[in-house]
């Protein structure tokens, strides 16, 4: 019984808020029209740029490039990392023009939500047939 209740419990410190799901279903939407518009090919640069267009024709905030610091020992220190979409202060989207996604991609972003504080993040490799095969949703 104990243990049902701890994965209870878990379950529920994992749930994503819904606001945070909305945006994160309007970046997977995004993605899927500016794959088919552009395909693959191109540089993380220009899916970044477009993709950041598109969500803000759906009514959404988004930054490119944030740099936030990171609290290391107590102090804040500018360390160089950045995030490429930031959507609505909710979702951070690392776009990539990989030929696959890799273990390090993951990682990266997982790190980036644990810094942010954030709680879903999206991974879009936009080198792919369909960007189905490029698509990952992390949470933590």
């Amino acid at each position: 019984m104990g243990a049902l209740l701890n994965h209870q419990e878990h379950q529920e410190h994992q749930a994503i808020s819904a606001e945070a799901d909305v945006v994160g279903r309007a970046v997977v939407d995004a993605g899927v029209k500016v794959h088919r518009a552009l395909g693959p090919g191109l540089l993380e640069s220009a899916y970044e740029h477009c993709l950041a267009h598109e969500l803000n024709a759906r009514g959404l905030a988004v930054r490119r490039q944030v740099a936030p610091p990171i609290l290391f020992d107590g102090i804040q220190i500018e360390a160089g990392y950045r995030l490429d979409l930031l959507v609505s202060d909710l979702v951070i989207v690392e776009v990539k023009a990989v030929e696959a996604l890799a273990p390090l991609h993951e990682a990266q972003l997982l790190t980036y939500l644990k810094l942010s504080g954030l709680r879903l993040g999206y991974l879009v490799n936009f080198n792919v047939k369909l960007l189905k095969q490029g698509l990952r949703r992390l949470a933590l």
